[in-house]
This record gives structure tokens, C-alpha cells and sequence, in this order.
């Protein structure tokens, strides 16, 4: 059996190229954690719980899945606290955004079913069909809907990466992180968020379209205006 022969790697021989092996290391490290810093020092002061945030008119709750065709544990702890914060008068409306990319997968159709199930007024919820990621749906948000204010509800470990894209969207946003056990899920939130990262500060430096724009739907300002 032929023996898989792997790279030598050598290290600098001298001290002033091993000095520079180090600088390179450090300047890596700082590049790769750096994205996650911005996030922290544009979300931290933003993040509450249901009892201490700010009231506003409308609570943005982002999708997390479907299990055979009801929303999974995760997205059940959200639309939770998003019916607390209605009952509780922090919010008005509920805009539930969510993939709705094939016709046998409808997270905010199955959003809204959970929250008028708990009490929540359908005509007090609004669909956004194409949140299809976190900058997806605040750019909606703010473009299609006309979201200027808003509570983003999540859970910890995604909540200061709602905010600050749901910020840099053009969304002034308080946080609600939904607190969970630390599970295998949750460490692989957890995990996920370290390299989600990049990504959002990439989203939030160059601001792309979603993936579907589309013409402004009233919804939203409709509720609010009848109410």
C-alpha cells in the first residue's frame, strides 16, 4: 500500500523570520475575530430580554425551521416571545420572515399559524415570503415593508447579528435573545455565528439586494394605521 506523503512544513530559521511567522499568525487571528467584534460593540447596548425592552410597533421574528410542517423548538421559543411582547402591548404588529422558496416549505405561513393559535390576532401578523437569510429579511424589512423601528427576536447566539444587519439595513432595532439550554443545537448556533460573521460585516460593507426586492407591500402600515 503506497504511503500518502504529506507537505513539509518549515519553520524560519532565523529569529527575525520567526518573529515575522508570528506577526503573520497574530494579524490572521485578528482579521478572523474581527467581524464578530464589530458586532458585539454595534449590539451589545441593544440586547434585552421581553421584560426590559423598548416598546415599538412591530416585532421582526426570523425564521428557524420547520419539522414536519410546524415550527421546530427553536422557532417555537421565538414566536413565544413574540406573543409575550404582544400581550404585553410592546408591540402592535408581528412580521414573521421566513423561506418560503418551495411550495411544500411555508416557514411564515406555519409562523402565523403558531401565533393565532396562541392569541394573537391574524390581522396583527404580516408574512415576508423571501427572508431567505438574516440580511435578506432586515433589508426587506426596511424596503418592502417600511420598518423603521423594530424588536428583532432570536435567539442569543443570533440576536447581536440581527441587530447589527437589521442596523446597518437602516433598521434602529432592540434585540430580544431567546435563552435556550445549551444543547448540540445550540453549540452549533454557537459555532455557526463565529463564521456568519464575515459574512454579515461583508453584507453590511457592501449592502447587496436580497435575493428577491419586489414592490413595497403595505401590510404593516396598514395594521398600524388601523390600529
Amino acid at each position: 500500500m503506497r504511503r500518502l506523503k504529506l507537505p513539509k512544513i518549515t519553520l524560519p530559521r532565523t529569529r527575525r523570520g520567526q518573529r515575522r511567522a508570528v506577526q503573520i499568525v497574530m494579524a490572521g487571528c485578528v482579521l478572523a475575530l474581527a467581524p464578530a467584534a464589530w458586532m458585539h460593540a454595534v449590539a451589545d447596548s441593544r440586547v434585552r430580554t421581553v421584560a426590559d425592552v423598548p416598546a415599538r410597533d412591530v416585532a421582526v421574528v426570523f425564521g428557524a425551521g420547520l419539522r414536519d410542517g410546524r415550527p421546530t423548538p427553536y422557532l417555537a421559543h421565538r414566536l413565544d416571545a413574540a406573543v409575550t411582547l404582544y400581550r404585553t402591548g410592546k408591540v402592535k404588529v408581528v412580521l414573521v420572515t421566513g423561506d418560503n422558496s418551495r411550495v411544500e416549505y411555508d416557514e411564515p405561513d406555519a409562523m402565523r399559524a403558531y401565533l393565532t393559535g396562541r392569541g394573537v390576532p391574524d390581522g396583527r401578523i404580516v408574512s415576508d415570503y423571501a427572508g431567505f437569510d438574516t440580511w435578506d429579511s432586515c433589508v426587506r424589512a426596511k424596503k418592502i415593508f417600511g420598518v423603521d423601528h423594530a424588536v428583532l427576536v432570536t435567539q442569543g447566539f443570533h440576536v447581536r447579528r440581527a441587530v447589527a444587519l437589521c442596523q446597518a439595513a437602516g433598521v434602529e432595532s432592540y434585540g430580544v435573545g431567546v435563552a435556550e439550554p445549551h444543547d448540540v443545537t445550540w453549540y452549533y448556533g454557537g459555532v455557526r455565528e463565529v463564521f456568519a460573521a464575515g459574512k454579515a460585516a461583508l453584507d453590511a460593507a457592501v449592502r447587496p439586494d436580497p435575493h428577491f426586492l419586489g414592490p413595497r407591500e403595505p401590510g404593516v402600515t396598514s395594521v398600524l394605521a388601523a390600529h
